[in-house]
């Protein structure tokens, strides 16, 4: 900001009694934020924002600190440091959101398909179940035993293989000869 405006902007902000607007600040996009004396509610001053005329009102950005003033939510005007250190406090958290993009795309998702393994072919005679007896690794025969062996120590299991009415079937329906 030049000399000549720093001057207008100190004059154009001080408190005089005859004035009807004071300037209270601006922000970094080059905006003034103006307090003035209200028609119809002597005792509160109105907060407004004027932006460079030449500027599309589509274009006007507002920071929220600046926001906040202008709906009486925070009843100090932000500082330029303020602002900077929003400015500064907005990359680093977008350099954060990047670097956890990456480490998230980095790792495998479970929606992914899983890489496509090469099934054994089904046993179609004995010479094809000897070699893929054959074929089979020692872990996986480490797998099956430990696996039988589980199921030899389930109590479950013992218990619903000496059930009552573990084999039982029913018999076909015979009636009996109905009692008059």
């Amino acid at each position: 900001m030049s000399p000549i405006n720093s001057l207008w902007f100190k004059w154009k902000g001080l408190r005089l009694p005859w004035r009807r607007s004071f300037l209270v600040g601006t922000d970094l996009h080059g905006n003034t934020f103006w307090e003035f004396k209200d028609q119809l509610n002597a005792g509160r001053f109105r907060r407004i924002v004027k932006t460079d005329p030449k500027t599309h009102l589509a274009d006007v950005q507002v920071s929220p600190q600046w926001h906040q003033w202008l709906r009486y939510v925070r009843a100090d005007p932000p500082s330029i440091q303020e602002q900077q250190q929003d400015i500064i406090r907005q990359m680093q958290i977008k350099e954060l959101a990047r670097l956890a993009d990456e480490r998230w795309a980095s790792k495998p998702s479970y929606l992914d398909m899983p890489k496509s393994q090469q099934q054994p072919l089904p046993a179609t005679n004995t010479s094809d179940a000897t070699v893929a007896q054959a074929n089979k690794s020692p872990s996986e025969d480490t797998q099956t035993a430990t696996a039988e062996a589980t199921k030899k120590n389930d109590p479950w299991a013992k218990a619903a293989a000496g059930a009552p009415g573990q084999k039982w079937q029913p018999d076909s329906w015979s009636p009996t000869a109905s009692k008059r």
